[in-house]
């Protein structure tokens, strides 16, 4: 049995992402020398959010204007060639934790200031990467373990909004969920199908079928109410019942939203729209999406409200936590001391996780560990600016988390994930595990 696979050579580069912004590429060998091995060498993109929370671990920019407009990425590059291989050549790749315990030696702070959790996290997923392949398994499998099984329901962006287009839509994403279908490959169908029937409504109407970051439609409309109309007729046009084929959800990240001198959340494009200014207090929030989900087949908010109030948080969850799933990002943005204090506080009932939010794979998978054992939900979730990296669609199988957000299903970067997760479904036959997360 292998128990000893050396990290025998790591090497980054600056590659463009799904924006036109650079990322990290790391790229990592093992095995190289070992008698009876060869030599097997993966690639990890590291993906850039748009709307993100000031917790999150810092992703290093080199801030030169004159080259990308500052956004730049060849200091985390240097780091990686350097320190973090410095850090982990000759060690145990199929050690993940001790692997991953070590890169954060060498940074050596909370947030991953000092290297980047770019570079962190590039490192990070290219050993599990490489391990996976130097054992012969698949990837969700090295992860998750023989059991591993459940396919994730997609939670798939078809209207964009707030930081992710440039519309008077203020929330910012509205998704479709396949939860009531028999299979994944169904349940990809479903919204395939569905996101070509809402392009079709929105041409008819004479809106705009431009899309935003994460590939979902981008059309100037009044407000969530307008938003939700059109999905629901997009549903029953392809044949499916709102409510039990297909749910909603709905990411408002709502600390984009907040004034905090005057401590209300401002909606912009509801303003613009309506010609009359519209503010919410946490109170109104929480008033406004329970009118929501009693008009639509709403079953997840994201960010309801902002990153820092933990009371409103607190009484949204006791008003709506026992009717819908209530997601915090920037809330918890994937890291173990803030979710700790949430499930303490009783504040949302599931947690995003992002593993570029954090910094290294470990931590990631401690997260949603500690989710899944507080009977939390996880959902898996790419970024705005993301890459043809498909890594998240094995980490949510790997996890059970049951829940993967990945974008509409246009554009590249998106439909990787969702192509993996197909392959996936098809490798695992009758055994792969379909289930309606809502229902459990």
């Amino acid at each position: 049995m292998l128990r000893y696979l050396p990290v025998r050579r790591i090497h980054a580069r600056q590659i463009l992402d799904s924006r036109g912004n650079p990322a990290v590429e790391a790229e990592v060998t093992v095995g190289e020398g070992v008698v009876g091995i060869d030599g097997y060498t993966a690639r990890a993109m590291v993906p850039s959010g748009a709307s993100t929370g000031k917790f999150e671990a810092v992703e290093l920019r080199d801030g030169d204007e004159t080259r990308y407009l500052g956004s730049g990425v060849e200091n985390a590059v240097v780091n990686v060639n350097t320190r973090l291989a410095e850090a982990v050549l000759g060690e145990n790749a199929l050690n993940q934790r001790l692997i991953d315990r070590l890169l954060l030696q060498a940074d050596g702070t909370e947030n991953k200031s000092n290297i980047g959790a770019n570079a962190i996290l590039g490192v990070s997923m290219a050993v599990a990467k490489a391990a996976a392949m130097a054992l012969r398994i698949p990837l969700y499998q090295y992860l998750g373990g023989c059991h591993t099984g459940r396919l994730p329901v997609p939670m798939m962006n078809i209207l964009n909004g707030g930081r992710h287009a440039d519309n008077t839509v203020d929330l910012q994403e509205f998704m479709i969920m396949p939860a009531g279908v028999c299979c994944f490959s169904e349940g990809i169908r479903a919204c395939a199908e569905i996101y070509q029937h809402l392009k079709r409504i929105l041409k008819e109407r004479n809106l705009s079928t431009a899309v935003g970051d994460e590939g979902g439609f981008a059309p100037d409309l009044a407000d969530s109410k307008d938003v939700l109309d059109l999905i629901v007729q997009a549903i029953r046009t392809a044949g499916y019942e709102p409510g039990a084929d297909v749910v909603i959800a709905v990411d408002a990240a709502a600390s984009e939203l907040y004034d905090s001198e005057r401590g209300v959340y401002y909606f912009p494009g509801e303003s613009r729209m309506k010609g009359e200014e519209i503010y919410r207090d946490y109170k109104e929030m929480i008033d406004y999406y329970e009118s929501l989900i009693e008009e639509y087949p709403i079953v997840s908010i994201e960010d309801g409200l902002e990153e820092d109030d933990w009371e409103g948080w607190k009484t949204m969850t006791e008003h709506l936590g026992g009717r819908i799933q209530l997601v915090g990002d920037d809330l918890f943005v994937t890291n173990i001391r803030r979710l700790s204090c949430g499930i303490r506080l009783h504040a949302a009932n599931a947690i995003l996780v992002k593993v570029n939010q954090i910094g290294t794979l470990s931590e990631a998978m401690d997260a949603v560990e500690m989710a899944q054992k507080a009977g939390y939900r996880a959902v898996i979730s790419h970024r705005s600016g993301e890459t043809e990296d498909s890594f998240i669609a094995d980490l949510a199988v790997a996890t059970g988390a049951g829940q993967i957000k990945a974008g509409a299903p246009c554009r590249s970067e998106r439909n990787a994930k969702y192509n993996q997760l197909l392959r996936i479904n098809e490798e695992l036959g009758d055994l792969a595990v379909y289930e309606n997360p809502f229902s459990l």
